[in-house]
């Protein structure tokens, strides 16, 4: 059996549970083929009913897919989409949770990744993250801080904490994968957040390397570096402050990630790390719609709800 093959067996057997009177639909573009081919070949083993479908990457991450692609996966009961550009933050993805289908994002993966990533205990990975949740839930205030300088407060009253575990038994639920976090749309936010881990458009940060990010009142008001800046600029020509939404705070419970490889798909889930995005928050509990959702990852936070110091899953 080939890696891919191997990979490929956890997340359609174990994460997504198919069973062969099920329909399933794998969802891909031109850029990673090799593991949508390798996924439809083991779904292909359960049931009669598998499909996949390719088309050209998107131009951002979270860009809506093609309509018959949207379709598709609205008609389906299982999806698994392993494209170059995220469809996790999408109106497509949510209408397919919506209409019953379990779906699994596997956003930017490439066979690295994909191969490491799933050689996991999802069981344990669920477990962090039940422990997680159970320090951070019915918290009105989160606070992150880092020896890099972050320093930053996030409402969160009125927002409800969700797991991405890569158990995605249940109709219409969703899991990225590699799955491991545990996560909320914030209301508002003020402070500072530095990146030190990983952030695309650069990957793995070098050492010394920072990204700073200034919040006032849930939005971003000062970006330090101009790649990430002339994105966000490029996106509120057509969305405004949409595009400076501080859309998420995520807490990394995957302690089978133990470092940080420049994949933010991966990074973002390690045990011990944070990750803060900007963008659309829409698909994971809030109200802002936006063509982007940037996560940064955080390396060695302190994280405290309501002042109280959250122990967090280590590697």
């Amino acid at each position: 059996m080939s890696d891919l093959q191997a990979a490929a067996e956890t997340a359609v057997r174990q994460c997504m549970a198919l069973e062969g009177d099920e329909s399933c639909l794998i969802v891909t573009d031109d850029k990673r083929e090799p593991i949508g081919e390798a996924l439809y070949a083991v779904a292909g083993e359960i049931t009669d009913d598998a499909v996949i479908l390719r088309y050209p990457p998107g131009p951002t991450h979270g860009s809506e897919p093609p309509a018959p692609v949207a379709a598709a996966m609205a008609d389906a009961d299982v999806v698994l989409a392993p494209t170059t550009k995220s469809l996790s933050h999408t109106r497509a993805r949510s209408e397919a949770n919506e209409a019953g289908a379990r779906v699994a994002t596997l956003p930017g993966i490439t066979e690295e990744v994909f191969v490491t990533g799933l050689d996991a205990d999802y069981e344990r990975i669920a477990a962090h993250c039940a422990d997680v949740r159970e320090q951070v839930d019915g918290a009105s205030e989160i606070r992150v801080t880092t020896e890099a300088g972050t320093d930053i407060t996030f409402d969160v009253a009125n927002r409800e904490f969700l797991s991405d575990t890569g158990i995605v038994h249940e109709a219409g639920t969703m899991s990225n994968l590699p799955a491991g976090e545990v996560f909320v749309s914030p209301e508002s936010a003020d402070g500072r957040f530095v990146v030190d881990g990983t952030m695309r458009p650069h990957g793995l940060l070098e050492d010394g390397q920072q990204l700073t990010f200034d919040v006032e009142d849930g939005l971003v008001t000062h970006i330090s570096d101009d790649e990430i800046r002339e994105t966000v600029e490029t996106a509120a020509e057509d969305v405004g402050d949409a595009a400076y939404n501080l859309a998420e705070l995520g807490i990394g419970t995957n302690v089978a990630v133990t470092d940080l490889i420049g994949s933010v798909l991966l990074d973002e889930k390690a045990g011990g790390t944070v990750h803060i995005a900007i963008g659309d928050d829409a698909g994971i509990g809030g109200d802002v719609d936006a063509p982007i959702h940037l996560d940064g990852i955080l390396r060695e936070p302190t994280v405290f709800a309501d002042g109280e110091e959250v122990t967090l899953p280590q590697a």
